[in-house]
């Protein structure tokens, strides 16, 4: 019984980090904001998904994969000893916005 609230609340204060990363994601950041996107051709998911990776190890990010999940880049990052630590990324600018 203490097994199944235990892991209730792990499971609920992931989804409540995961729904603070989204909205940070759709959140308009007071200001001017400015986007210009340049296309040639279409990319797949996956093809998204190695350019997100790259970008962000080009900006020290020490990530595995990456992913776009719920508006936001979803990284698996490695953590100094030896563990991985899901982090999240503004699509834009590549930003952390979540934890």
């Amino acid at each position: 019984m203490l097994t199944r609230a235990i892991t209730a609340l792990v499971i609920g204060l992931a989804l409540t980090g995961a729904a603070q990363a989204m909205a940070a994601c759709y959140a308009q950041t007071p200001g001017a904001q400015y986007s210009f996107r340049f296309q040639i051709g279409n990319f797949s998911e996956e093809d998204q998904n190695r350019f997100n990776l790259s970008q962000l190890r080009q900006m020290g990010v020490d990530a595995t994969r990456a992913e776009m999940w719920g508006g936001c880049i979803r990284a698996f990052v490695r953590k100094p000893d030896g563990g991985e630590q899901m982090q999240f990324f503004h699509p834009d600018s590549f930003e952390r916005v979540y934890p």
